[in-house]
């Protein structure tokens, strides 16, 4: 199966420190823990699968609304610490993935997440197919896009008379690119939502998230009032592809 280019090997290098990359980021991650009970709402799922779930940073906020949850990463480093840190909470389990594979039956899961995965992915086809395959009929994905259509690019591209590109565009510089390495991309909403289609998923819904994030802001008004600013726009803004950060709730057709 063809796995989109994707890499499983990037966050063992030593220099690459995902938990670390967290600490001082309050804000996004309690604004990405709103979008998630809000897109879940009252539902509750048998089986729920993160898909490149890191250490288990979201895990126990999907254990709320799942009987079980099941985190998988390609890194082996991060299921390791994912291991340790979840070690307390039942229900948890963490496991190791070949990149674009996930070692689930068919329509075996009842609810798919996947966050934070999609800027790594130039071709996220053959993962979204993936994910597709192993949800139930009428189940359930919770996807996060890294968004190239946010309200600052489309002023950069519109003060140099440019429309935004259609494909990934890729955020890196040019000597990391030149480097290699991880893979750095932010998505046209249009062009997921098709490719979302092409692999049998459907959108219910969309939320716009981290929409004040702002070194500025967090000094000046603080995080707690960012945040509960956040909390009532993340659904009105969604409509105009405002914020950085696009959760999208679909729905496996069949």
């Amino acid at each position: 199966m063809n796995d989109g280019g994707a890499r499983g090997d990037q966050y063992d290098d030593e220099s690459e420190d995902y938990v670390a990359y967290w600490q001082g980021r309050d804000y996004e991650h309690a604004a990405e823990m709103a979008a998630v009970k809000r897109l879940i709402g009252d539902s509750h799922y048998g089986l729920a699968c993160e898909v490149g779930g890191g250490f288990g940073r979201l895990s126990p906020v999907l254990k709320e609304y799942a009987d079980r949850v099941m985190m998988f990463d390609p890194s082996a480093k991060h299921v390791a610490i994912a291991e340790r840190l979840l070690a307390d909470r039942p229900g948890i389990s963490a496991h190791h993935m070949r990149p674009g594979h996930l070692p689930l039956d068919d329509g075996s899961a009842d609810l798919v997440s996947m966050i934070r995965v999609m800027h790594h992915l130039p071709d996220p086809g053959p993962t979204l197919r993936e994910i597709a395959r192993v949800l139930k009929p009428g189940g359930r994905a919770l996807i996060e896009v890294a968004n190239s259509a946010h309200m600052l690019n489309k002023l950069r591209y519109a003060k140099r008379l440019r429309g935004i590109p259609r494909g990934p565009v890729d955020i890196r510089s040019a000597e990391k690119a030149a480097e290699g390495g991880i893979p750095f991309v932010n998505h046209h909403p249009d062009t997921v939502v098709r490719q979302f289609a092409e692999a049998g998923l459907r959108v219910e819904d969309k939320l716009s998230v981290s929409n004040m994030r702002s070194g500025r802001l967090k000094r000046s008004v603080g995080e707690d009032r960012l945040l509960a600013v956040e909390q009532r726009v993340q659904s009105p803004l969604a409509a105009l592809n405002f914020g950085p950060s696009l959760f999208f709730l679909l729905r496996r057709s069949g």
